[in-house]
């Protein structure tokens, strides 16, 4: 791990909440189940954890803007440039001072929530013609549904390649710069210099609120289908 400088202390800092955490590891994992549901051919799961993961998207969206500090796009979202200026220094080892995401990290989460909404919208309108149609794909035309089923099986293709450098990059951090992203994702805080600011975090009814409602509008998706 990255040494500390002499003389610096460091203190445990909350840095992400527990929707932010949970939201993660879940969309993580319901990916996983979506591939391999499709792939055993287990449809019905595969509908399921599609609506699932629009839900979680699309909190995760709203949370973004209503959320804890940095949880909010505005916070770790920064100029291409200054996502550039710190890829520059990969391979630097050093203490971790960042509270949430850094510059270059706040790109690939948005990234991976734009695919990730893509996939799952897309999915609503997929129709693969033999077993399983999306919960809206009977409401659009054949053509729609078509470029919808397309752009379900391609997109998932830029889903997997960001997830693989998303892994290699949190390796790199872990071997190269000595910094461990992994387990303030699971716990919240972090080890930063004595005298960092915690970061303002939004209330706990907030989120149950904007969760509650996206898993309704998920849920009333797919009673229409």
């Amino acid at each position: 791990m990255a040494e500390t400088p002499p003389g610096e202390a460091k203190i445990r800092v909350k840095v992400w909440d527990g929707w932010v955490r949970a939201g993660h590891w879940c969309m993580a994992g319901l990916v996983g189940l979506s591939w391999w549901s499709a792939e055993t051919g287990r449809m019905d799961l595969h509908v399921t954890s599609g609506l699932t993961l629009l839900a979680l998207v699309s909190f995760r969206i709203a949370w973004g803007f209503a959320g804890s500090e940095t949880a909010r796009f505005g916070h770790f979202l920064r100029s291409p440039l200054a996502a550039l200026g710190h890829l520059r220094h990969l391979f630097r080892r050093e203490p971790d001072r960042e509270i949430g995401h850094n510059a270059a990290g706040g790109w690939m989460v948005l990234a991976l929530l734009l695919t990730l909404l893509t996939q799952a919208i897309s999915g609503l309108f997929a129709d693969d013609q033999i077993f399983t149609q999306g919960p809206l794909a009977r409401h659009v035309p054949g053509a729609v549904s078509d470029l919808m089923t397309s752009i379900h099986i391609r997109v998932f293709n830029i889903i997997l390649a960001l997830v693989a450098v998303h892994v290699a990059v949190v390796l790199l951090y872990a071997f190269a710069k000595g910094q461990d992203l992994v387990r303030p994702m699971v716990l919240g805080w972090k080890k930063l210099p004595a005298g960092t600011a915690a970061p303002r975090f939004a209330p706990l009814w907030r989120g149950a609120l904007l969760l509650a409602l996206a898993a309704l509008a998920a849920w009333g998706v797919g009673k229409v289908g």
